[in-house]
C-alpha cells in the first residue's frame, strides 16, 4: 500500500521556548506555564510511504537536490546509531527508532517529493519531517495514530536524536490551523483559535546559519535554578512576560487587529533581545535586527520579531495589508540577501 502525506511547517508567532521552559513545572512548581500562539504554514512536506523490509528515507530539497539515506535496518540499535550520528536524516531515523521500539514494525519506504520549506530557518523543517516520519509509519502499518500520538513520537524521536526541543514544533501535525498552546509540566493542551480578521504577514528567510541545539543546550542551562542574573532574566522573560504577550496576542487575533499584534511583536523582541538573547551568542543575531530596523518595515508593516528559537533564521512581519506586504517584501528582497514567503492568518 502506498499512500500520500503533506505536513507543513509552523510558525511561532508568539511563545518560542515556552514548551520546553513550561515542561520543567513537572519538578520545579514554581516556574511559570509555558504559551504559544502557532500557525500553520503554506508550506511543507508532500511525500509517498510504503512498506519495505528497511528503512529508506529520501528527500528533495527546497533548491531541487535531493539527499538520499543508505537503507537501515528496521531494528532498534541500528536506527539509533544513525539518530546519534547527527546527520541529515538523524531526526528521521529518530522516530523511526522509537516507532520501532513501541510497535516492532517492520520497515518504510519514504519519499518526499516536494519540499517548499526553508531548512533551518525556524518554520520547523525538522519537525515536519518528524511527523511526516510518525505519520507515514501510522498510516503503512495501520497503527492507528491520533494526531496527538503523532506530535508524541515525533518528540521523542527528536530527543532520541540528542535535540532538546520541547512539543511546541511538532503542533505541524494539527496542519495550518492556528492554535493556542498550554505547556504545564507533563499537562500539553492545544486549543484551536478563531480569527476574527485577515492577518497578513510575511516571512523573511534572513538566508544566513544559526545553530538551534546551540541555542536550546545554552537556554535550557538556566533552568530550573540556574545561578545569576542572566539565567533569572531568562525564566522571566519565558515565564510571566512572556505569557502575559501571548494572552494578549490572543486577543489581538480573536478580533483581527492587526496593529496590535504588530505591536506586541515588537515588546516580544524587544523582552527578548533584553532578557534572554544574552544567555547564547547565537541569539545576537545581526541581520535580522538589520531586517527589522529597515524603514520600509515602519512604512509598510505594523511590528515584526524573530521566528522559532530565533537567531539569524527568518523574520516575520505583520503587514498593513497584503499589497503592502508585497511592496515589503521587493524592499526587503532589494536590499538584503533574503527571500520573502507570505502567509495569511485568518
Amino acid at each position: 500500500m502506498t499512500v500520500d502525506l503533506f505536513v507543513p511547517g509552523r510558525l511561532c508567532l508568539f511563545g518560542e521556548h515556552s514548551d520546553w521552559a513550561g515542561a520543567y513545572r513537572r519538578t520545579h512548581p514554581s516556574l511559570s506555564p509555558g504559551y504559544c500562539l502557532v500557525a500553520g504554514t503554506d508550506q511543507g512536506l508532500r511525500a509517498t510511504a510504503a512498506g519495505a523490509d528497511v528503512v529508506e528515507l529520501a528527500t528533495v530539497l527546497p533548491d531541487g537536490s535531493r539527499r538520499t539515506a543508505p537503507p537501515i535496518a528496521p531494528a532498534v540499535p541500528a536506527l539509533d546509531a544513525v539518530a546519534r550520528g547527527g546527520g541529515f536524516f538523524s531526526y528521521a531515523a529518530g522516530v523511526a527508532a522509537e516507532i520501532v521500539a513501541r510497535f516492532g514494525t517492520r520497515g518504510l519506504r519514504l519519499d518526499v517529493v516536494t519540499n517548499d520549506l526553508p531548512v533551518g530557518k525556524g518554520l520547523s523543517s525538522s519537525a515536519a519531517i518528524c511527523v511526516l516520519v510518525a505519520r507515514a509509519f501510522g498510516r503503512v502499518h495501520g497503527l492507528g495514530l491520533s494526531v496527538r500520538d503523532e506530535m508524541e513520537i515525533a518528540w521523542a524521536g527528536e530527543r532520541r536524536a540528542g535535540s532538546q526541543c520541547g512539543l511546541m514544533d511538532q503542533v505541524c501535525a494539527y496542519g495550518r490551523a492556528t492554535t493556542f498552546l498550554t505547556f504545564d509540566g507533563a499537562r500539553f493542551d492545544v486549543e484551536p483559535v478563531t480569527v476574527g480578521g485577515a492577518i497578513h504577514l510575511l516571512v523573511v528567510d534572513l538566508r544566513r546559519a544559526k545553530d538551534t541545539r546551540r541555542i536550546l543546550a545554552d537556554l535550557n542551562a538556566c533552568f530550573p535554578e540556574a545561578q545569576g542574573p542572566v539565567a533569572a532574566g531568562v525564566r522571566e522573560a519565558l515565564g510571566p512576560l512572556k505569557a502575559r504577550i501571548v494572552v494578549e496576542a490572543r486577543g489581538a487575533l480573536t478580533h483581527g487587529d492587526a496593529a496590535a499584534l504588530g505591536a506586541l511583536m515588537r515588546e516580544a523582541q524587544f523582552t527578548f533581545d533584553r532578557l534572554i538573547a544574552p544567555a547564547c551568542p547565537e541569539l545576537r543575531a545581526p541581520r535580522l535586527h538589520e531586517v527589522l530596523a529597515h524603514p520600509a518595515l515602519r512604512e509598510l508593516g505594523w511590528g515584526g520579531k524573530g521566528v522559532g528559537s530565533q537567531g539569524d533564521g527568518c523574520a516575520q512581519v505583520v503587514a498593513r495589508g497584503a499589497a503592502e506586504r508585497d511592496e515589503l517584501a521587493t524592499a526587503l528582497t532589494r536590499d538584503f540577501d533574503v527571500a520573502c514567503l507570505s502567509l495569511t492568518v485568518a
